[in-house]
């Protein structure tokens, strides 16, 4: 028996490039619509170039201007297939920032995916993760088990992507804090059948930013960066700085 299978297949699981999720007085805007701002536009395009090499056969996003942005200038070198939408794979849906109580807000948005997998939880006052983690991982099948491709193209939201690497590698809500997924981030998944024929997954790469590999001035995750643009304007005084 070949110790090698016949068959081994590639998803190019993407973050959308970077957006405004705030105006400039640090008012909420309505995720729905947000467009790639100017350094979303830039950070695409670098994961254009580096992804250009892959004849991708199957393209799907979740439909929100956002992946969708990504997603058609990842396949804009030429690449004429069609680009799928599917609303399971939209982001998780928050409550209203300026409904959790200000002495909550910091614990509540910063570190929003610590106790995903506590019973009941849900994303600061919105949908609960066990509803989240049922819909992305239908939709991920789904599309995983489809016969047609080889390199497969799936364009999302950062807990999104958690919950599928989540998944894949066994850790389950509970994982999710440790997978940070930076703007335009690729991760690469290969899927084939194990000797008894099973279904498996393996993880080639996770989070690599092409407009910046190494990170070299990035050290806050992404749910600080959404606190700290939030809470300047938020009707409570500064958090002091840690030492």
């Amino acid at each position: 028996m070949s110790s090698t299978p016949s068959v081994r297949r590639r998803i190019y699981l993407l973050r959308h490039a970077a957006v405004s999720y705030f105006d400039e007085q640090g008012h909420p805007l309505d995720p729905r619509g947000v467009p790639l701002n100017a350094n979303g536009l830039e950070q695409a395009a670098a994961a254009a170039h580096m992804l250009a090499p892959v004849p991708f056969d199957l393209a799907v996003c979740s439909g929100l201007p956002r992946t969708e942005q990504t997603a058609r200038m990842v396949l804009n070198g030429g690449q004429a297939i069609t680009l799928h939408c599917d609303e399971r794979l939209k982001e998780i849906r928050a409550g209203r920032l300026r409904e959790v109580p200000a002495e909550q807000r910091e614990r509540t948005i910063a570190y929003a995916y610590d106790d995903a997998d506590q019973p009941g939880a849900c994303f600061i006052g919105g949908e609960t993760w066990s509803d989240f983690n049922a819909r992305v991982i239908l939709a991920w099948h789904e599309w995983l088990t489809r016969p047609e491709w080889s390199n497969l193209l799936m364009v999302a939201h950062d807990a999104v992507n958690r919950v599928i690497l989540g998944h894949i590698g066994g850790s389950g809500l509970g994982g999710l804090k440790a997978f940070e997924q930076d703007p335009a981030c690729i991760n690469i998944i290969e899927t084939d059948h194990g000797p008894e024929g099973e279904s498996r997954c393996l993880i080639r790469c996770i989070n690599l930013a092409a407009y910046d590999p190494i990170r070299q001035q990035q050290r806050q995750t992404v749910m600080e960066q959404v606190w700290n643009h939030f809470q300047p304007n938020a009707a409570q005084p500064p958090v002091p700085a840690e030492e």
